[in-house]
């Protein structure tokens, strides 16, 4: 039976690269798609995930979710790295919801609807749990796993020295869903920076005349382009694509139980991990954290993936 999935994402090239994977893995039954503002705006998150689903026309359509602006958010995006509109300035054209729902109410609506039985992945800033968790409290006791991309143990921050993005950019939310009664894993930089696809992938990926195929070629280049530009490296790392594959080949990934919370203030520690790693720990564990990462046959996992992208058998 495939697992029931709620992928909540600020899309982003990788978070669209994690879709291309999802919508047309047997294994998955993407329930819903919510959005959440971080790498662009609310409203292009928003835009970006029907995008996405139009593009790929996946054989089940999700439910969609619609993202709303958080008060204080930090002047700070990932438009450097995935384009002014968060999918490498490809233009793509879009056709606006009739009906919209907010993403907080559709991952309480889905939740609700299979008891025990969803999986929520977490691509982005942690807002939409946070939420939702407030809007319905008893929820946390009926989401079989949260899955969450973000934080770091020791190798610091990604847009801070100290901070990762997704939970330097609404730290309040971070703190919250970790310190919920839910089962939680964590996938931090520490493990998602050691898979990385190189431009040859390019060459691997569906043919043109597919829409997936066509999609991705479209949107690849920019990121390639960008990370050689912006960070100097030649390879794309895909931190989303790693949290994705703890949920379908955990075998690939070993965790361990920690104590962690969110810094919530702070000039040069805001949106930092917090772990209780002492001899005689005072916190109690409330998450499962990876810490290794068979990243030769992680990155083998995600190109085969991207290949069979779009491809219904």
């Amino acid at each position: 039976m495939a697992r029931k999935v709620i992928i909540d994402c600020d899309p982003g090239i990788d978070d669209a690269i994690v879709l291309c994977m999802a919508l047309f893995d047997p294994r998955l039954e993407v329930v819903a798609v919510t959005a959440v503002a971080g790498n662009v705006s609310a409203h292009q998150a928003s835009r970006n995930v029907q995008t996405i689903i139009e593009q790929l026309d996946p054989p089940r359509l999700p439910r969609v979710g619609v993202a709303t602006a958080i008060e204080d958010a930090p002047a700070t995006d990932g438009t450097a790295l995935h384009g002014s509109d968060g999918l490498g300035n490809a233009e793509f054209r879009t056709s606006e919801l009739h009906h919209q729902h907010p993403s907080d109410k559709i991952i309480c609506d889905e939740v609700r609807a299979a008891e025990d039985e969803v999986t929520i992945l977490c691509l982005g800033p942690l807002t939409n749990l946070a939420r939702a968790l407030k809007r319905d409290p008893d929820l946390c006791t009926m989401i079989s796993q949260v899955v969450i991309a973000g934080g770091s143990i020791g190798v610091g921050g990604n847009v801070t020295p100290a901070a990762e993005f997704n939970m330097y950019y609404d730290p309040v939310s971070a703190r919250s869903v970790f310190r919920s009664a839910m089962t939680k894993t964590l996938v931090p930089l520490d493990v998602s920076r050691e898979v990385a696809l190189t431009f040859d992938v390019m060459e691997e990926l569906p043919a043109e005349t597919i829409q997936a195929g066509r999609f991705l070629r479209k949107i690849m280049p920019f990121a390639f382009r960008a990370h050689h530009q912006v960070l100097g490296q030649e390879g794309f790392r895909l931190p989303a694509a790693v949290a994705l594959l703890s949920i379908i080949q955990p075998e690939l990934f070993h965790t361990e139980e920690m104590a962690g919370d969110v810094e919530t203030r702070g000039d040069l520690t805001k949106g930092a991990t917090v772990f209780d790693r002492r001899a005689n720990t005072l916190w109690r564990p409330n998450m499962a954290v990876v810490t290794e990462v068979d990243a030769v046959a992680a990155t083998d996992c995600i190109v085969r993936g991207l290949t069979a992208a779009g491809q219904v058998l």
